[in-house]
This record gives structure tokens, C-alpha cells and sequence, in this order.
């Protein structure tokens, strides 16, 4: 990433990358006081070049300003933190995905849960699509029938504590689809008979 990649002009979200070894031992905290809504993805510490080779461990920073900034406001942040270069963002979802690599299978897959959110911003709303939520109703239907799970309150209780991610799903608009399953589940078990 380079300095003012993407050229001049102004942008609402921008990112760095910071290396903890070049940046102050208070960089998280310099950011969080900021209140400027961002993300901050896992340490990337398993990325791979090309050759083979591990990357240097790295977190990738994406700031999300509420009104649209000059580029060099945001690299007046990021020097703050030991950014190294400053990136106009085009689609705020595809990066903020992109700070656990969820479009890019061949790389290492970060988990979402340790990514960091200041300033108000809301990561799984952000990275949020549709595939997301059909996946995890697949995912829960596998858990269920694998686990002999017929209780709806059982599997919404197991989420809370151990999935958050499939959780968010039932509370957000996938508690029908398994309600329905699980009932079906239950016809089935008892015979087919009502």
C-alpha cells in the first residue's frame, strides 16, 4: 500500500496497515479517543507472499469519517498510529471484508469476532450479505441434525453463548426457516403423524 494510493481527492473511508513493531505501544488507544468509527482487523500473521514466504504480521485499519475528508486528513491520522500509507476505501463492505480475507479463500481466513470496532461502527452489519445468512441457516441445519437438536429455545440458547454469528441470523430474520425445519424435524421423529 503507498502513500495517497488512489490519488488525490476526498473519500469518507480510508485505510492503512500498521505494524506493531513501528507503531506506538499505545496505537489502539490513540485511535479509540479519535471517536472516529473504524475497524481493525485481527493481526495478520499468517498472510502469505507469493514465494511462500510469511508476510510480516500486520493489522490492516479502515476509518470510516461520518462526512467526506481530504486524503490528507486521513494520513494525519494514520501517521498518529504508524500507518504505513493511506487508501481512499471505494466499497466500505469489500474492505471491511477484506480485514479477515472473507472473498479471498486462498488466503488465510481470519475470524470476524477479533476484529476491533471504535467510534460506534458495527463490523458484522458492515460485512453483511445475504450468501452470509443462507450459509449459516445451512450451517445450523447441519448442527442440528448432526446433535439430534428438535428445540428451538436449545439451539437459540447454544448460539448465544457459542455462535454469535448464527445467533445475529435468528434474531435478524432466519428464525422462521428454522423454527420450520425443527418442527419438520419433530413431524418426521414422531412418525409423520400429527
Amino acid at each position: 500500500m503507498g502513500n495517497h494510493k488512489g490519488g488525490l481527492g476526498r473519500a469518507r473511508s480510508y485505510a492503512t496497515v500498521v505494524y506493531p513493531e513501528s507503531a506506538p505501544n499505545n496505537w489502539q488507544v490513540i485511535l479509540a479517543d479519535i471517536r472516529v468509527p473504524c475497524f481493525i482487523s485481527p493481526l495478520h500473521d499468517m498472510d502469505v507472499n507469493p514465494d511462500g514466504e510469511i508476510k510480516k504480521p500486520h493489522f490492516h485499519v479502515l476509518i470510516m469519517y461520518d462526512n467526506v475528508k481530504e486524503i490528507t486528513q486521513a494520513q494525519e491520522l494514520f501517521d498518529k498510529i504508524g500507518g504505513v500509507g493511506c487508501e481512499k476505501v471505494v466499497s466500505l463492505r469489500g474492505y471491511a471484508r477484506y480485514l479477515c480475507h472473507l472473498d479471498n479463500p486462498e488466503k488465510y481466513q481470519y475470524n470476524t469476532e477479533d476484529v476491533v470496532a471504535y467510534g460506534g461502527a458495527d463490523y458484522m452489519s458492515t460485512i453483511g450479505l445475504s450468501t452470509d445468512k443462507y450459509k449459516a441457516i445451512g450451517e445450523m441445519i447441519d448442527y442440528c441434525a448432526a446433535n439430534n437438536i428438535y428445540s428451538y429455545s436449545m439451539l437459540l440458547e447454544w448460539c448465544r453463548a457459542n455462535r454469535f454469528d448464527w445467533f445475529r441470523v435468528l434474531c435478524d430474520n432466519g428464525t422462521f426457516v428454522i423454527k420450520e425445519y425443527l418442527k419438520s424435524k419433530t413431524w418426521e421423529l414422531k412418525g409423520g403423524q400429527s
